[in-house]
């Protein structure tokens, strides 16, 4: 309405609907909240639309909205934002804005030859200055903004598509493997890359056997792989080779992996392939998006050196993927080849799969081990009872009449009871026993 006046953030005046003469919609929400009669609403409706109908007459006739900035933003688009509240739908209006030349947008990205300019025309101490040269030393001032912050955008993006290339090749390779039901072949291949890397690193290529790094190799051998191999006994044999030793190994990992394959199922071990392999990738993959985001921080100061920085943080980058790559099928290996599943058969039932995890870097439990391998060879295990809780087909149960105990057979204590109470079969009958 007349005399009224809106304060606003620069931002804000962008989402400011100022109406001239007032908003009829807002009003009679307001006003006519608590009137329930219809013909009052109705008769003050009519007044409220009237008034502000005159109000703004009133304000068409007084010139409309007007602008008044008080400072100049960096971007020349919120200006405008603001500049075209006065002209909302056809409206009349005017804007203007004030600004000191010790704004910082004048301040620093100014001329600077500014102040003696101006010293020299002979302007007096907190004199107006409207001067063709000050609106063009100011929208240069907010070219050399925008520029600059284009500029900070456009490096931003460019890293950023380093991160999004790795990102498509993790979400490509990890979608694929979700799509297939057996990973079996990749686990193999993952194993078998392992091994590769092994050999080569402790065994260089055309190096003679005195330079072999034995210890290395056992060490990587037992640590990755969980084999006791007789290392040392290989490379004490006249004319044996690196392939020799390589093939010794993947046969030895091969016929390990099988065996543990067939004493845990290979149903159940297709199954724990599949979240190993995808469980491992996820960690390492978020571990990567961290370094990735460090190293972003401190790669600028490879300018110093005369470098590019960009082009180090793609290198880096680069490096630090493969190294991923290395880890997973390391860390893959390391855990498939000691996985154990275990269950309890005095609960009745299975608690969650477990797992015993080992990378290459936390070593892992021996006493556990020994006790799952000693449980194992008394026939503690039930291949059908694993396979249950995982989806997996299980033996047939042996029916049981409900009024007849003697055909329930053995009854885990967390069972339904048999007897159809609806109780656990330790708070029923299992009570008894």
């Amino acid at each position: 309405m007349p005399g009224a006046i809106t304060i606003a953030t620069n931002m804000a005046g962008r989402g400011t609907d100022i109406q001239l003469g007032g908003n009829v919609e807002m009003r009679v929400a307001q006003e006519l909240a608590g009137v329930e009669d219809e013909a009052e609403r109705a008769r003050k409706e009519a007044e409220i639309r009237a008034e502000v109908a005159a109000f703004k007459e009133k304000a068409l006739a007084a010139g409309g909205l007007y602008i008044i900035g008080t400072e100049r933003h960096e971007s020349r688009r919120i200006d405008n934002q603001l500049r075209g509240r006065s002209g909302r739908q056809g409206d009349p209006g005017r804007s203007k804005f004030f600004l000191s030349l010790q704004d910082d947008l004048m301040r620093i990205f100014g001329s600077e030859r500014m102040d003696s300019m101006l010293t020299k025309l002979g302007l007096k101490e907190d004199e107006a200055i409207v001067h063709p040269w000050i609106n063009k030393a100011l929208e240069k001032a907010q070219q050399k903004v925008e520029a600059r912050n284009f500029d900070i955008r456009k490096n931003i993006l460019k890293y950023d598509d380093v991160m999004n290339d790795q990102r498509k090749v993790i979400f490509e390779q990890r979608l694929e493997l979700m799509d297939q039901e057996s990973v079996e072949e990749q686990v193999a291949d993952m194993r078998h890359g392992v091994i590769d890397e092994i050999v080569a690193r402790n065994i260089p290529p055309d190096a003679y056997a005195e330079t072999w790094d034995v210890a290395g190799l056992k060490e990587a051998t037992s640590g990755v792989l969980n084999l006791d191999l007789p290392v040392e006994d290989w490379a004490k044999e006249e004319g044996i080779a690196d392939e020799e030793i390589r093939e010794r190994i993947l046969k030895a990992a091969d016929e390990s992996y099988a065996a543990r394959v067939e004493k845990n199922t290979p149903e159940v071990m297709r199954y724990v392939e599949k979240q190993v392999v995808l469980q491992a990738l996820d960690h390492l993959w978020r571990e990567h998006l961290v370094v990735l985001d460090h190293l972003r921080q401190v790669i600028g100061f490879r300018g110093y050196a005369q470098r590019d920085p960009l082009n180090e943080y793609k290198s880096e980058a680069f490096e630090l993927f493969q190294g991923m790559m290395s880890r997973w099928d390391e860390i893959t290996t390391g855990q498939l080849m000691r996985v154990e599943l275990t269950y309890d058969p005095q609960q009745g039932e299975l608690p969650p799969m477990q797992m015993s995890h080992l990378d290459p870097v936390t070593g892992m439990d021996e006493n556990e081990l020994a006790e799952l391998n000693a449980r194992i060879a008394a026939g503690e295990l039930s291949p059908a009872a694993l396979a249950a809780p995982l989806g997996f087909a299980a033996e047939a149960a042996v029916e049981r009449d409900p009024a007849d105990p003697a055909t329930w057979g053995k009854v885990g204590r967390n069972e339904a009871c048999p007897c159809g109470s609806g109780k656990k079969y330790k708070h029923c009958h299992g009570a008894l026993v």
